[in-house]
């Protein structure tokens, strides 16, 4: 055969041995190799189906408290923005009988129920004829709080948790928090400061309880009863009423007729602007009767931040046992009128007794305001700041001088 010079062997459908593609075969990788032992087992297949049975009890385990999570950010985020909207709708002045439920609806988020447990008590009776061991009851108690800073700062009323073992605040958001820390408590004003975890919360606003006037309207939140967020409107019937406190001395109270119950202690109470003017604090009697009081915001919100700067509140003191200045006694003193309080003793080593005043004196004015009886004298060196030195006039044996007095801190 005479080959043609164009003719090649790829044309003739042979292909060299060289020039032949590889022929690919699909090999499993080593890992794999591995695993498939020689038994047969298919160990990856197994190994994926632990896998996704580990999650799956992960997401059965998780998702109750995800869906719990997930409902309280729901309403939380729903109150944050009803108060948003409320604030709002309260700066464009709605008309005054829409107003109200703007006010709550700001409120709301920042007011919180207060439990606190003080452990268990026998109960014993005199005389008891039963056999074993006396019962034991469990002491608790239960009132409002009113959050004033973001960061989980809580104003309540001290008797509502004091000397408790445990403490629960329970949020309007509808969340549970038992991880509470009490900050510290004014004894004189029966105010505390309780500290949760600050996430998602929403803080009502200090308001001036010096610009309140008799008639003013204001509200009252709270849980009496356990009946949670309750909302009672009245007036304002009475400014600078003084009261013995359970810790001695005197406090300033805001009376008003917005009514009142067990379970209010250390809830707000709030203006037609919804800001925080008191702390409820007491009723008259054992039940509502038209007559309630509250710690004045003046007097709450500088507690709260002595307490929360220094750990404890601080009140002057001035160290005497004391009584009002009668008429009679004034003239026979030949005192111009019956304001003022007669010293019955001063205690040792008191700024009283450094100061040189006597059982006989009477005191006329602190710091160049008249005395009017004793509980007005025990709020004004109350609120004096501890450390200063303040004039105080007095008479003695019908003579009228002037001491100047180094003001101390009251005991607890």
């Amino acid at each position: 055969m005479n080959p043609d010079p164009n003719y090649t062997a790829s044309q003739a459908g042979v292909v060299s041995e060289s020039e032949a593609e590889p022929e690919v075969r699909m090999s499993p990788p080593p890992e794999m190799a591995q695993i498939s032992s020689d038994d047969g087992i298919p160990w990856g297949t197994v190994l994926r189906g632990l896998f996704w049975l580990v999650v799956f009890f992960g997401l059965l385990f998780s998702v109750p408290y995800l869906v719990e999570e997930l409902s309280f950010a729901v309403t939380r985020g729903r109150l944050r923005a009803e108060a948003l909207v409320a604030r709002d709708q309260l700066a464009r002045l709605p008309q005054w009988e829409e107003r109200f439920r703007w006010v709550v609806k700001s409120v709301f988020p920042g007011v919180v129920g207060v439990e606190a447990s003080r452990g268990e008590m026998a109960l014993d009776r005199p005389g008891r004829s039963l056999p074993g061991p006396a019962p034991r009851i469990r002491e608790e108690s239960v009132g409002s709080g009113v959050i004033v800073d973001e960061e989980g700062y809580i104003v309540t009323s001290l008797h509502v948790v004091e000397q408790a073992r445990d403490i629960v605040v329970r949020l309007a958001d509808g969340r549970t928090i038992k991880s509470v820390q009490l900050v510290g408590s004014d004894p004189l004003n029966d105010l505390a400061v309780l500290k949760i975890p600050g996430s998602g919360l929403t803080a009502v606003p200090w308001g001036d309880s010096d610009q309140l006037e008799v008639g003013d309207t204001v509200l009252a939140i709270g849980n009496p009863y356990g009946l949670t967020r309750t909302v009672t409107a009245g007036i304002i019937s009475a400014k600078e009423r003084r009261a013995q406190s359970n810790a001695g001395g005197f406090q300033e109270l805001l009376q008003t007729d917005a009514a009142m119950n067990p379970g209010n202690s250390g809830g707000p109470l709030v203006n037609v602007r919804g800001e925080i003017v008191g702390i409820n604090s007491a009723i008259y009697g054992e039940a509502y009767r038209g007559i309630s009081f509250a710690i004045p915001s003046r007097v709450a919100r500088q507690a709260y931040e002595q307490i929360r700067r220094e750990g404890r509140s601080r009140h002057g003191w001035l160290g005497v046992q004391m009584a009002d200045l009668d008429e009679e006694e004034a003239r026979s003193r030949k005192i111009p009128d019956s304001r003022g309080v007669v010293v019955l003793s001063v205690l040792p080593g008191s700024p009283a007794e450094k100061a040189g005043l006597r059982p006989g004196d009477v005191i006329r004015t602190w710091n160049g305001q008249v005395v009017e009886d004793s509980s007005a004298l025990g709020v004004m060196v109350a609120k004096t700041p501890v450390g200063s030195e303040v004039p105080m006039e007095i008479y003695r044996q019908d003579q009228p001088q002037t001491l100047r007095v180094l003001v101390g801190q009251r005991p607890l």
